[in-house]
């Protein structure tokens, strides 16, 4: 089914913040929506869901296993059910595992309060081509920028880069001395790196670390990583450097196009 402006579309968890951004995006684009939230009463649910072509799932990863068996016996056959976790490869078995309709995770790849930056959302196949290409066009026609996937590539980079730098950011300042009066020592450079772990560690630790924990990836990162801290504590910090320079890879020293 073509999700056009037309399309019904549920949103379950719309009070949430990103569930709330896609309400509004919806609703900018002429999508006629409904809103879902908690409790899921079975008779208002069965409202919504019957004949949506698009039902989204904006809500955290511990809620997907409950909400997805409250949705799927209100599907129907052409019904795309689609999620927006930070990670795919649990979620996507979720959901495949309950229904036997159109299945797409998708991950937007900013926040709530996103503006100055390009909007891009990973999308994986869950279960037929067709709803993948329709989501994708849909998310273009809300002004996003996606780029399919596969849930294993996608939990692979996420294990780098949101598991591992909460990791070594939280280990990093762990490891610093933490006698009073460390504050005159520091440099500008410290001084932001440290405002820009404040909200990751004052506010969404819980969530950062129930996404490391979801993801089957997060300990192969932190053992690479424990590896080249074992280098650097060999001393062979210009090793490292070298390595490193794979950032500031030009097309030509890379052959292809700098990411």
């Amino acid at each position: 089914m073509k999700l056009s402006p037309a399309s019904p579309v549920v949103v379950i968890g719309a009070r949430g913040q990103m569930g709330a951004r896609f309400v509004r995006a919806f609703q900018n684009a002429g999508y006629p929506v409904s809103e879902v939230n908690q409790p899921l009463d079975p008779e208002s649910l069965s409202q919504a869901v019957h004949g949506a072509s698009l039902v989204l799932l904006c809500v955290p990863i511990k809620a997907m296993r409950e909400v997805v068996g409250a949705v799927a016996p209100f599907l129907s056959a052409t019904t795309i059910l689609a999620d927006i976790c930070s990670v795919k490869v649990q979620p996507l078995h979720e959901m495949l595992a309950a229904t036997t309709t159109p299945v797409v995770g998708t991950h937007p790849l900013f926040g709530p309060s996103t503006l100055d930056a390009e909007l891009r959302i990973a999308v994986t196949q869950g279960r037929g081509h067709e709803a993948t290409d329709n989501i994708s066009d849909c998310f273009r026609n809300l002004g996003f920028a996606p780029f399919t996937t596969t849930a294993d590539e996608h939990d692979r980079a996420m294990a780098y880069i949101q598991g591992l730098n909460f990791v070594t950011t939280v280990a990093y300042l762990c490891a610093s001395p933490l006698e009073t009066g460390i504050e005159r020592f520091f440099t500008p450079s410290f001084g932001r790196r440290v405002e820009a772990a404040t909200k990751m560690i004052t506010e969404d630790a819980s969530l950062f670390t129930t996404m490391f924990e979801a993801n089957p990836h997060s300990l192969e990162a932190v053992r690479m990583f424990r590896s080249y801290l074992n280098v650097a504590a060999g001393g062979d910090l210009e090793l490292l450097s070298q390595k490193a320079l794979w950032w500031w890879r030009t097309k030509h020293d890379a052959g292809g196009p700098a990411s």
